[in-house]
């Protein structure tokens, strides 16, 4: 006598009480991400906002629930959290990825200068977070200024310039000159302020370019401003914290602060002697929070 085997399909066992997603908890999810992509949005002054983060943070399938959400849009998820509310970044292929080509053209005639609005962003990210213990602490706020972030630029085109001298290396490559090594010598030869009929502080200018990136990554949530001396002050908010600490590992951002540029807290900067710098090298079009 032969044993009978049943070889239909097992039945699937029965999902616990409460864990099946319903449409309405689809929902829920897609606006925790709607509300992570309003950067200014304070979730302390939102109440839903902040029910949804708490969601978040006690209900594991409601979390990878918004975690997919964010993948299917394109997003990466930095950090859930009451400081910062759901900080998110756009991945490379993502539709909210925006492009350092793409912002030079819409804050400057001359889509060429597209290295020196990387430069920008890069020195703003250098100045506000100079060392590893800054980024790593939560309770850190970095501070930085229009004049200061175009005297810190300066003061590292000295430094590299010293250095290209002492290698014997060509101290006034041509204008056009593609990569953010020709970037730090065009923004050393470019005016700092210029001068308008009105007064007005020129948008090629390197305080123009540097105002106009600080003015984004306030629009971006990024930055607040805090008060109009040496041509505008600003403080680093913690979703700018969880950004920087994402790219901090660039080569580029590296470069600059290896080159000894040590900020002090009211957002200007001083230079020191660097110690070996010799074999680092800038990367192409590197700038922050931009994709190339």
């Amino acid at each position: 006598m032969t044993e009978h085997v049943d070889r239909s399909e097992p039945e699937p066992a029965a999902a616990p009480a409460g864990s099946a997603v319903t449409p309405a908890d689809a929902a829920d999810a897609a606006r925790l991400v709607a509300f992570g992509l309003q950067p200014k949005l304070q979730p302390a002054r939102d109440q839903e906002y902040t029910e949804l983060l708490r969601r978040y943070r006690e209900d594991p399938a409601f979390a990878r629930l918004a975690d997919a959400v964010a993948t299917g849009l394109g997003l990466v998820v930095l950090e859930v959290s009451p400081r910062a509310g759901m900080a998110v970044t756009a991945a490379e292929d993502s539709v909210f990825a925006v492009r350092m080509g793409d912002y030079a053209r819409r804050t400057a005639a001359d889509s060429g200068d597209r290295f020196l609005h990387g430069l920008a962003h890069l020195a703003v990210a250098g100045l506000a977070f100079p060392r590893p213990e800054d980024l790593a602490d939560d309770t850190y706020i970095g501070r930085v200024t229009v004049n200061g972030v175009d005297a810190f630029v300066r003061q590292a085109c000295r430094r590299l310039e010293e250095r290209a001298e002492e290698q014997g290396e060509n101290t006034d490559p041509a204008t056009d000159a593609p990569g953010l090594e020709a970037a730090w010598r065009i923004w050393a030869r470019r005016s700092a302020t210029g001068a308008t009929k009105d007064a007005r502080r020129p948008a090629a200018s390197t305080t123009g370019i540097v105002a106009k990136a600080l003015a984004f990554l306030t629009d971006s949530g990024f930055l607040q401003r805090t008060g109009d001396d040496s041509g505008g002050t600003y403080r680093t908010t913690a979703r700018y914290q969880l950004q920087v600490r994402d790219l901090a590992g660039t080569a580029a951002l590296t470069e600059l602060l290896e080159l000894g540029v040590v900020p002090v807290t009211d957002g200007t900067a001083g230079l020191l002697p660097a110690d070996d710098t010799e074999d680092l090298e800038l990367v192409a079009e590197a700038g922050l929070p931009f994709h190339s």
